[in-house]
C-alpha cells in the first residue's frame, strides 16, 4: 500500500521504517510543516517522495498522523473531509480531544485512534529508530466507533510491528497515561530545574553525573512544544495524578526532617513494591 505520514520526526520516521520494514508500505508520502525535516526524512531513506497534504491523501491508503496533539486536532478533521476510502490512523499521546474533534464528523468512522506506547527524548527525523515498537504496547481507543475494515488494518499493522495491542477508551487512555508517562516528565522537568537552580557547578554536574540521575532527568531533554500540548490537554488527569505526587514529596519532607527513619523505611518498602508490577 501506499501510506503517508504526516510529521516525520520521532515517532512518524520510526513509523516509516518499520511500514517499510515489514512490507507493509511500498511507498511512503511525507508530509511536514517543516522543509528541513522533509529533506532530512528523504536523505534517511525514510520516505520516498513528500508533497502536499490533499496530493498525499488522495495518493495514499493509509494516512498516519504524528504530529503534536493540538495541531492533531485540527489537522485530523481537515483529513477526513478528503478521505473517501483510506483509513486515517493517529500516534497521539492523548486521545479525549482528538476523537472530541472528530465526534460528529461524517468519516469518524475512518479514523482509528491509537498511541503506541515508545519514545524517546530526542525529536525529529534523525532520532527515528529501527526496531523502536518491537515488544511495546499500543493503545487502539473507541475502537467501536471505526469501521471494522479500518480497525483490522491497523491491527495488522500493529501486530507486524510485535505489538501488544491494548484497547481502552479515550477517557480511561488519558487518565491511565497521566500515570504512567505524563507525570513522569514533569518529575524529569522539575527535577532538572531543581539541580540547575541549586548546584551552579556545571562542572559538578557532568563530572558526578550517576547513571541513576542521567535516567532520571533523561525525560528533561523532551520536546517543551509537544509536552505543552500533552500537559495542557489532560491537565485535569496530570493535576490529580500531581497533587497525589506532591504529597508523597511532603511526606518524604516530614520523615527526613523529622529523623523518623521508621516512617522513611515505610515509605521506600512500599515503593519498592513496584517490583512485582514492572519484573
Amino acid at each position: 500500500m501506499i501510506v503517508t505520514v504526516v510529521g516525520v520526526g520521532l515517532i512518524g520516521g520510526s513509523m516509516a521504517i518499520a511500514l517499510k520494514e515489514h512490507g507493509i508500505a511500498k511507498k511512503v508520502i511525507g508530509v511536514d510543516a517543516s522543509k528541513n525535516h522533509l529533506n532530512e526524512a528523504k536523505q534517511l531513506g525514510l520516505i520516498d517522495e513528500s508533497g502536499t497534504l490533499s496530493y498525499a491523501i488522495k495518493k495514499s491508503d493509509l494516512i498516519v498522523v504524528a504530529i503534536p496533539v493540538d495541531a492533531a486536532t485540527k489537522v485530523i478533521p481537515r483529513i477526513l473531509d478528503r478521505v473517501t476510502t483510506q483509513v486515517v490512523m493517529d500516534v497521539g499521546s492523548t486521545k479525549r480531544q482528538i476523537l472530541e474533534a472528530i465526534a460528529d464528523h461524517p468519516k469518524r468512522s475512518r479514523f482509528v485512534g491509537s498511541h503506541p506506547m515508545w519514545g524517546t527524548e530526542y525529536s525529529g527525523p534523525k532520532a527515528a529508530q529501527k526496531g523502536a515498537f518491537k515488544g511495546k504496547v499500543t493503545v487502539i481507543s473507541d475502537r467501536d466507533k471505526s469501521d471494522s475494515d479500518a480497525i483490522e488494518m491497523v491491527e495488522n499493522i500493529y501486530r507486524a510491528f510485535e505489538m501488544k495491542i491494548v484497547y481502552m477508551d479515550a477517557t480511561d487512555h488519558d487518565l491511565h497515561t497521566a500515570y504512567i508517562s505524563h507525570i513522569s516528565h514533569i518529575t524529569s522537568f522539575a527535577l532538572a530545574n531543581t539541580v540547575l537552580e541549586k548546584e551552579k557547578e556545571k562542572n559538578a554536574i557532568f563530572d558526578l553525573a550517576s547513571a541513576g540521575f542521567e535516567s532520571t532527568v533523561r525525560l528533561a531533554k523532551s520536546n517543551p512544544t509537544m509536552w505543552l500540548q500533552i500537559f495542557m490537554q489532560n491537565r485535569e488527569n496530570i493535576l490529580d495524578v500531581l497533587k497525589e505526587h506532591i504529597s508523597q514529596l511532603k511526606k518524604f519532607e516530614t520523615y527526613i526532617k523529622k529523623g523518623d527513619e521508621k516512617e522513611l523505611k515505610h515509605l521506600m518498602e512500599q515503593a519498592n513494591k513496584i517490583r512485582k508490577i514492572l519484573k
